[in-house]
């Protein structure tokens, strides 16, 4: 009778499409729409390079030689993809058969993406921030663009979102602490669907007052496109003659340096990102060290009275 019982969800589960598994898969794990685009763009190129082959047929082998393709060049440019590029084009893969392969779903016999390495990526963020002096020079270059993009900047300088948060980002999101003496957002379309509340400093809340006024006051607080406010970044980028590639996720990275060098606690800082674990918000800890005073100033301390 148990036998009986097993052997037609098996047999079901053979008779899946990789269409059907991959909807399944990513309907299930991955809410978030813009983790669902990329996702399913990954999937897709990677079905490209295996030809006929379905997901369940394919080995180690075939995403390692995946790998090394993508390692090559890149096909729109002819250069190689950089190692965090590869690394966001895998993790799809490695979550997918993870999920086919567990034993509740049995989509898949094996993992072959197990033992699939990921190209080491430089932690090069830690660096892609801006100076306060050159967040001023920024935000009067917005300015000059007219109140909505100087809305924009200033957002992402003083909360730190993500340019996914910022333009999902409603008027109905925000509200007044129980004291009735601060506003907060309520940031739902966090990373991962996590939802956070972030406290909004008075300039900006009242700013933002005066945008509403100008633009109206119901919906989307931004109804713009990511790209379109990565636009707005770079010519305020352009106008202000950086050579840094600014691009509103350095603002957020602004955000957690400037934070931390004025006295912000690292816990502090990981709630108003949204970060899940500790770790990813220490990684500013070394930039402001460095910032502070470093082990050149405690020798040069030292040595003074004979420079």
């Amino acid at each position: 009778m148990e036998h009986g019982i097993v052997e037609p969800i098996e047999k079901e589960q053979e008779e899946l499409t990789d269409e059907e598994i991959v909807r399944m898969f990513l309907s299930t794990y991955h809410n978030s729409k813009y983790t669902l685009r990329n996702y399913k763009y990954a999937i897709e190129r990677f079905q490209n390079f295996i030809g006929k082959k379905r997901l369940k047929e394919v080995t180690w082998r075939d995403i390692e030689l995946y790998k090394l393709s993508l390692l090559k060049r890149d096909e729109n440019n002819n250069r190689p993809y950089t190692a965090a590029t590869i690394s966001v084009l895998l993790a799809p893969l490695r979550s997918l058969y993870k999920w086919g392969n567990s034993p509740n779903i049995q989509c898949f016999t094996h993992n072959p993406a197990a033992c699939i390495k990921k190209p080491k990526v430089s932690n090069r963020s830690r660096r892609h921030f801006l100076t306060r002096n050159e967040v001023i020079k920024i935000l009067q270059q917005l300015n000059t663009m007219g109140l909505r993009n100087y809305a924009i900047g200033l957002t992402l300088v003083l909360l730190g979102l993500r340019v996914s948060e910022l333009v999902s980002m409603e008027w109905d999101d925000f509200h007044t602490d129980p004291m009735g003496t601060s506003i907060w957002l309520t940031v739902l379309n966090g990373k991962g669907q996590k939802v956070r509340e972030v406290k909004v400093p008075d300039k900006l809340w009242n700013l933002l007052g005066m945008y509403r006024m100008e633009y109206g006051g119901s919906g989307r607080v931004f109804p713009l496109t990511s790209r379109q406010v990565q636009r707005i970044i770079e010519i305020a980028r352009k106008k202000a003659n950086f050579t840094k590639n600014v691009t509103p996720h350095w603002l957020r990275h602004t955000n957690a340096t400037l934070a931390l060098l004025n006295g912000a606690t690292l816990q502090q800082v990981q709630h108003t990102l949204g970060h899940s674990h500790i770790n990813t918000t220490q990684q500013y800890i070394h930039t402001v060290e460095q910032i502070q005073k470093a082990a050149p100033d405690f020798v040069e301390d030292c040595l003074k009275e004979v420079l």
